[in-house]
């Protein structure tokens, strides 16, 4: 099996250096066809370890060890276990899909950059190398059993990520955003490094199992220099890694603005897997976690913010991808939420239902994007319904499930995370499940919002576009590079295209109803640790009876009732009384503004540290180079020697009586010192 597990992540590396380095040989068809069958055997092969993982077969070994200094081994090594395959087949899938959506999506990049560009050549091959790229890092990621290659795989999707945003490179807002993307997860990745250092430090190795098995043993040391209890100190430092990745407040600024970038990245790394890496890795790290409960309120305080506050801004957005990257945030707070209440498997099976009705969403959006000849202003479109009914109704099953409503996936995870939140025993939980019901009422709003102003009411988009009114920024004007300025006439996007939507549609609806194997059947078995003081997901289990009981009871609960009510005001909003959201926004223009403003977060970062990086380097430039190195130690010196210069050529005169009364004055200065 160890060659199996071998050429799960391998597969797409090979596909991505095939795209890559043959690209002229290759051309179009070739990039995309050895890059999707590398993904393709890399799903197939990880179904394969999913049955003999079901068979009860888990695996923990190294497979190259590239270094050993003091006893702390470096190594390349897979941990196969239920935790290991969920993540491998749901990274698989999404990425299969995306890889196939791709094809017709990216169809028309020639007409993404200038003529005669450059950047330009084999874009198309490219892309596909990179998404392929992505996808082993991602594996190499989720498989791995040790510190060295989970912080391997972290920084490779990063960098991926970084290529991918600013894919479209002669854009400057897709340079801008994936310089913040970079920067942002830097911050992130500061504190997940000082995490594993802390934890090579006083455990004195790198090996998951190893550090388990010492956990107890960390929690009675304390931080040397800070004095902080030590397992309280690192999981806070692994968490800060986390809210980077997963971009949780306040370092999820760089989320939004990475739609940027070509809509198949939104649904691979924006919904599915990179943003999802902090979410696996917290829970892979149950066995620290739970024995710090001030960490596990730190991080469900992070999550409840993120949920409610970020939900509140989609509520106001008007580009279609955008909405859907607030909800994204919103989804992955919730998950932070159901990991600091110690409900990690519940975090997981959000995750996975999240994965597809979210890749939904994004691959819907760009579906529409494709119809609308690249226009993403959702006050330009309307009434498309008719014109694109695949897209239209895989985008309502996405919406649907995202807003939490039975039966389909996001109603049974959605429900559990806040029944859990609701049972956690951890400071902070209060407040959490606060937000938590404030945020279902919010995200049904936002989710059916985007289906009636998309695809219901008045057909906008036959209004001749005016570039330069509105008030559009330079974002909205920028995706138009088509030159379509007037009416333009929708159409159902290619098979290549509705095909995966379709296909993704089938695990939105249904894979909730997993939930009693998941959560409540002991799947995870020894891949997750739950302490005996945290007994939330004990106590569902023991309510828990069956799907149908579930959803029998679950329409007697506020969150049903929340959901709906957020559905129905977005009906008579944007439907029933469309003229409503304008006036409403007329009356209420201050919150209006900090919602559109996003809390001025990235007016603050701009300020404070863009504004404090370039003040810093003029600083140096004027102060450091021109003033000190220019001023003083280059022109200083040669000023120094010509002064010098200029006071011996006084004495060296060639005058005979002044040589005398220099000698005059020096036998003089002599006898004095002489005497003295």
């Amino acid at each position: 099996m160890k060659t199996i597990y071998l050429l799960v992540p391998l597969a797409p590396l090979a596909g991505a250096i095939l795209a890559g380095f043959f690209a002229n040989i290759l051309g179009r068809a070739g990039a995309h066809t050895v890059t999707s069958i590398g993904v393709a055997i890399s799903f197939v092969l990880s179904f394969i370890i999913f049955q003999d993982v079901q068979a009860g077969h888990t695996f923990n070994g190294t497979v190259y060890q590239w270094m050993e200094s003091g006893g702390l081994k470096l190594e390349v090594g897979f941990m196969i276990d239920q935790l290991t395959v969920l993540m491998m087949l749901v990274v698989t899938f999404v990425s299969l899909m995306v890889h196939i959506y791709t094809i017709g999506y990216m169809a028309h990049d020639e007409d993404n950059w200038p003529e005669g560009s450059k950047a330009g050549t084999n874009s198309y091959q490219r892309f596909f190398s990179y998404i392929s790229l992505f996808t082993f890092s991602m594996l190499m990621l989720v498989m791995s059993n040790n510190f060295v290659q989970l912080f391997f795989g972290w920084e490779a999707v990063g960098l991926v990520s970084y290529l991918l945003i600013g894919f479209w490179s002669v854009r400057e807002t897709a340079i801008y955003a994936n310089l913040k993307a970079f920067l942002v997860n830097r911050v992130g990745d500061f504190g997940f490094l000082l995490g594993i250092g802390l934890i090579a430090a006083y455990a004195g190795s790198l090996d998951y199992v190893t550090v388990f098995g010492k956990a107890k043993e960390l929690a009675t040391m304390t931080e040397a220099v800070t004095g902080w209890p030590l397992i309280t100190a690192v999981c806070i430092c692994l968490f800060i890694g986390a809210m980077g990745k997963s971009a949780q407040f306040p370092l999820h600024v760089w989320l939004p603005d990475s739609m940027e970038g070509p809509t198949p990245i939104s649904a691979l790394i924006h919904a599915a897997t990179m943003v999802t890496a902090g979410i696996f890795m917290v829970s892979r790290m149950s066995p620290l976690f739970e024995l710090s409960d001030t960490a596990l309120s730190f991080v469900i305080v992070i999550g409840a913010i993120t949920t409610l506050f970020m939900a509140l801004i989609a509520i106001v957005q008007t580009d279609v991808k955008r909405v859907v990257a607030y909800s994204t945030l919103s989804q992955l707070g919730y998950m932070t939420m159901a990991l600091g209440a110690s409900a990690y498997s519940v975090a997981i099976f959000h995750l996975m239902t999240h994965a597809f009705f979210k890749a939904v969403l994004f691959l819907g959006a760009g579906s529409v994007i494709i119809a609308m000849h690249h226009e993403q202003d959702m006050r330009k479109m309307g009434g498309l319904r008719k014109y694109m009914p695949i897209t239209y109704a895989t985008m309502l099953i996405g919406a649907i499930a995202n807003a939490g409503l039975p039966p389909f996936a996001g109603f049974f995870s959605k429900d559990s995370i806040i029944e859990a939140v609701h049972l956690a025993n951890v400071p902070g939980a209060g407040f959490a499940y606060f937000c938590a019901l404030a945020a279902v009422f919010v995200g049904g709003l936002y989710s059916f919002r985007l289906i009636f102003f998309t695809f219901h009411g008045e057909e906008r988009f036959r209004k001749a576009h005016d570039d330069h009114g509105h008030g559009h920024d330079a974002h909205h004007e920028a995706h138009d590079d088509h030159g379509h300025h007037g009416p333009v006439e929708p159409h159902e996007s290619p098979k290549v295209v509705t095909l995966p939507l379709i296909l993704l549609s089938i695990p939105a609806i249904a894979s909730g109803w997993l939930i009693g194997t998941i959560l409540y059947g002991n799947w995870f078995g020894g891949a997750i640790t739950v302490a005996g003081t945290h007994k939330a997901l004990a106590v569902m289990a023991h309510e828990f009876h069956g799907i149908f009981g579930m959803m029998a009871h679950g329409v007697t609960t506020l969150p049903f009732w929340l959901a709906i009510g957020g559905a129905a005001t977005a009906w008579y909003l944007y439907i029933a009384r469309p003229e409503l959201p304008a006036a409403i926004k007329q009356k209420l223009a201050f919150p209006a503004m900090i919602l559109e403003e996003k809390y001025g977060f990235d007016r603050f970062n701009d300020w404070f540290f863009a504004g404090g990086a370039r003040g810093l380097g003029r600083g140096l430039w004027k102060g450091g180079d021109q003033m000190l190195i220019d001023g003083v130690m280059v022109n200083g010196s040669a000023g120094a020697v010509g002064w010098f210069a200029s006071l011996t050529g006084l004495i060296q005169s060639g005058r005979i009586y002044r040589y005398a009364l220099a000698m005059l004055f020096g036998v003089t200065a002599f006898l004095l010192l002489w005497r003295a």
